[in-house]
């Protein structure tokens, strides 16, 4: 089977649940504190693992966005937040990948930006700005969601609105109650999907007041081959 952490059940294969694995970790630890003193009283998780292997690639030079595939996050935010490392570190890590992807290719495939493709660039990054915060869709492409910011997962929430996001669940809340009273089921599962993905932006956008604001500068056209 797919899992790291399994065992013989007579004849299959089964996987340890996360309890067995705790009481293995805590075990060994106990073993290894009557030699090692840095174990007394130390507790390890099954999921710190999953943390420090995200920390030992990135800090190998793997690409952050390589990273987040292997963790099967969608998210690169949710990647960051495993890597034990300043912001500034993975930006420098991306950066030092990209520049030597670009010392690789072609000069021929670095032509000149016209002014026309650059105005273009620019009003793409202008129409991200939204109420909450800011879109993160890839250049060149459409809203895919109708503009129903709060359930997608493109939208960045700007740590300030999170007041905005209060009034919004306090008013979800209201139409929830609304609907119970008039056995509007299908109303009833709508709202409980938003207020789940509007919860998840809540957290998201805490996470995001605690942490330190990277300046990574404003892009600007190629002069040559930068």
């Amino acid at each position: 089977m797919p899992f790291l952490l399994q065992r013989h059940l007579g004849t299959a294969c089964g996987v340890m649940s996360g309890a067995t694995v705790l009481n293995m970790l805590g075990r060994s630890c106990t073993e290894l504190a009557a030699t090692n003193s840095a174990f007394m009283g130390l507790k390890f998780t099954p999921h710190d693992f999953r943390r420090l292997f995200a920390t030992e690639i990135v800090n190998g030079g793997l690409p952050i966005h390589i990273g987040a595939a292997l963790l099967g996050h969608l998210d690169l935010r949710t990647t960051q937040g495993y890597v034990a490392v300043f912001a500034e570190d993975i930006v420098g890590h991306y950066q030092a990948f990209l520049n030597h992807r670009r010392s690789l290719r072609p000069e021929s495939e670095y032509g000149e930006v016209t002014p026309e493709e650059w105005a273009e660039f620019e009003e793409h990054f202008d129409k991200r700005k939204v109420e909450l915060g800011n879109c993160a869709r890839p250049y060149g492409t459409p809203c895919q969601h109708e503009h129903a910011c709060v359930r997608c997962p493109m939208l960045q929430i700007s740590p300030k609105m999170l007041p905005r996001l209060a009034e919004l669940e306090k008013d979800l809340l209201l139409r929830r109650k609304r609907a119970e009273e008039e056995q509007w089921l299908g109303e009833i599962d709508g709202i409980e999907l938003t207020l789940t993905f509007l919860r998840t932006k809540q957290d998201e956008a805490a996470r995001l007041a605690q942490r330190p604001v990277v300046d990574l500068g404003v892009p600007r056209p190629r002069s040559g081959r930068d």
